[in-house]
């Protein structure tokens, strides 16, 4: 293991929609993002900082691969990596990509992504020609070959002023945008459509409150994954779940409810529920893409 002291691991965090915003807004959503990395964290009893520059954040812990399945499952987060950290000096960034190397299989393409932000003596094309020749004069006994179009393996390296992250692997996160700046919604969570309804609405950024039947507490379960402050009632019996979340949304002041409405289920909905915003996010889904979706969430929630 190549051992220099100038190596560091960090957990790099993009996300994406948020940077579309109005720089104002951008901020806002930002640090809205930053705290709730926080909270997961300490609710996982991970200790660690969370710093950020333009366009990415870093969360700084003892244990990073223990932090990434948390990291992932918050809104906001397109995808996450664990990355050492080195200082932008061409040659110590030459003996950690060899050394990154070795986890290439043997006989495999590869391919070096190079992007940089800063001003430095060299482009991104010059560190992707020098670390390509030195993988291929370290390793090249080893079959590896180069390929720019369909490699087997990438070797990342985003160079970003005097820092440079190196890393292999990209863990997906949900995407969208952070918890709580979207307002506030009920949601009704009778099953799988139900609870993919309430899962896109806070994959917007809804803060989602939920009326659950006795079924489908496994589906709740997967929701407090991702908010794990996720408010749950329970349809007691003689207590119709409608009424119950037509109660929850007077109680709590709530900007509209999601049910799991098809075409025609609109018209009753609408004559009971009057007034009250209606969210329906699966109504254009056949079953299967619902099944298909949610258990995409559930490999996500582990």
């Amino acid at each position: 293991m190549y051992s220099s002291q100038f190596v560091t691991q960090t957990v790099l965090v993009r996300y994406g929609e948020l940077a579309l915003k109005s720089p104002a807004v951008r901020r806002e959503f930002e640090q809205r993002l930053r705290g709730l990395i926080l909270r997961a964290m300490h609710h996982d009893g991970i200790e660690g900082t969370v710093t950020e520059d333009h366009g990415h954040f870093y969360v700084h812990t003892a244990d990073p691969t223990k932090a990434v399945p948390v990291v992932c499952r918050i809104f906001g987060v397109v995808s996450v990596s664990v990355a050492d950290v080195l200082p932008t000096d061409l040659d110590e960034l030459s003996k950690r990509v060899v050394e990154v190397a070795q986890e290439i299989p043997d006989q495999s393409s590869f391919a070096i992504r190079a992007r940089r932000t800063g001003t430095h003596p060299f482009t991104s094309h010059d560190v992707d020609v020098r670390l390509g020749a030195d993988v291929m004069r370290a390793h090249g006994g080893r079959g590896l070959r180069v390929d720019l179009t369909h490699p087997g393996r990438e070797i990342a390296v985003e160079i970003r002023g005097p820092k440079t992250y190196i890393y292999m692997e990209r863990h997906a996160g949900p995407g969208g945008f952070p918890l709580g700046v979207a307002g506030r919604i009920g949601a009704f969570v009778d099953g799988t459509r139900g609870a993919l309804g309430a899962w896109l609405l806070m994959k917007r950024g809804c803060k989602v409150y939920t009326v659950s039947s006795p079924a489908s507490q496994s589906l709740t379960r997967i929701l407090q994954r991702f908010d794990p402050e996720i408010d749950v009632e329970r349809t007691a019996e003689g207590l119709p779940a409608w009424e119950l979340l037509k109660h929850l949304v007077e109680q709590r002041q709530l900007s509209g409810v999601a049910l799991p409405l098809m075409v025609d289920d609109y018209g009753p909905a609408r004559a009971y529920w009057g007034e009250t915003v209606l969210f329906s996010p699966t109504v254009g889904m056949a079953e299967a893409e619902v099944e298909r979706r949610w258990l995409e969430i559930e490999r996500l929630a582990r």
